[in-house]
């Protein structure tokens, strides 16, 4: 295995790492409840915003693991 592979694989796990925190950072940061009919939402907006980053940033690292491992191929 030479190191292009091993990098890419890296980003893969990091990127998986990534996901799985902004995955629950958006979760924890979304409350909503229903009393008598009314729908209350007491989401953390920010907290909401930084999981999507994560999220992205998990995508863009995923997306270039994918390419140096294929890249690594040639």
């Amino acid at each position: 295995m030479n190191s292009i592979k091993i990098i890419g694989a890296i980003l893969i796990l990091v990127s998986i790492g990534f996901g799985y925190l902004g995955f629950n950072k958006v979760a924890d940061n979304t409350a909503e409840v229903k009393f008598l009919g009314l729908k209350i939402d007491a989401s953390n907006e920010s907290g909401k915003q930084q999981g999507y980053i994560y999220l992205g940033l998990a995508a863009i690292l995923l997306a270039g693991g994918i390419y140096t491992i294929n890249k690594s191929k040639k």
